[in-house]
């Protein structure tokens, strides 16, 4: 039997109510990592009753919050590729700034916080990503090989997640986190300073735009 148009309205206006919590929770989550539930309701244009209709705690809400922010990074990151694999690393890293800088106190709770083991998965995507290219810059001689693969891999993602942490704290600006991830990023993978200098100011790729923020 056809569905009617009334019986579908309620089923759009449920997905619609729970993309504006999930739009509302994360920005208010980065103006105030503690925000309330009444908070965020109010913030979507709805009861506290209509969010516990889709969210019945708060960390539901966060884990939900933060494991989509998480799947869309692995999605913005799955493009993302260049034939020399420390400028890939470092388009890895301006692209991660990228997406999260304008949240980055709830990016830093998603990636350092309790809920880290449960968002982790989403991210698992961009980590195999990031080993294969650190596995070909070593196959290459390009990047450290005192280290195996896994480790280093670790060392650049936790590099990100540091500048991450540095930017929450010190207010840093949009261009000058696209060019501490880089630098952070390629420091980790076994690039000297001069070197990661030189190779980020004549990379045009690499270079900061608007856009790219």
């Amino acid at each position: 039997m056809p569905t009617t148009p009334s019986s579908r309205a309620p089923r759009r206006d449920a997905t619609e109510n729970r993309e504006a919590i999930l739009v509302a929770a994360a920005a208010a989550l980065n103006d105030d990592i503690d925000a309330s539930l009444e908070a965020i309701a109010q913030r979507a244009g709805l009861s506290r009753r209509a969010l516990y209709g889709h969210f019945a705690t708060r960390e539901d809400l966060l884990v939900d919050v933060f494991t989509r922010g998480a799947a869309r990074l692995a999605v913005l990151l799955e493009p993302v590729a260049h034939p020399d694999a420390r400028v890939e690393i470092a388009l890895f890293g301006a692209t991660l700034w990228a997406e999260v800088e304008h949240v980055r106190v709830s990016a830093a709770l998603a990636v350092r916080g309790p809920y880290r083991e449960r968002v982790g998965a989403a991210l698992d995507p961009a980590r195999e990503r990031l080993h294969g290219t650190v596995e070909r810059g070593v196959a290459a001689g390009q990047l450290r090989a005192d280290l195996d693969v896994d480790t280093v891999s670790r060392l650049i993602e936790n590099a990100a997640i540091s500048v991450l942490d540095d930017a929450t704290r010190t207010g840093l600006s949009r261009e000058a986190g696209h060019q501490l991830v880089m630098l952070a990023g390629l420091s980790a993978a076994g690039l000297g300073w001069r070197e990661a200098d030189a190779l980020i100011a004549g990379t045009p790729e690499l270079a900061f735009t608007e856009a790219s923020a």
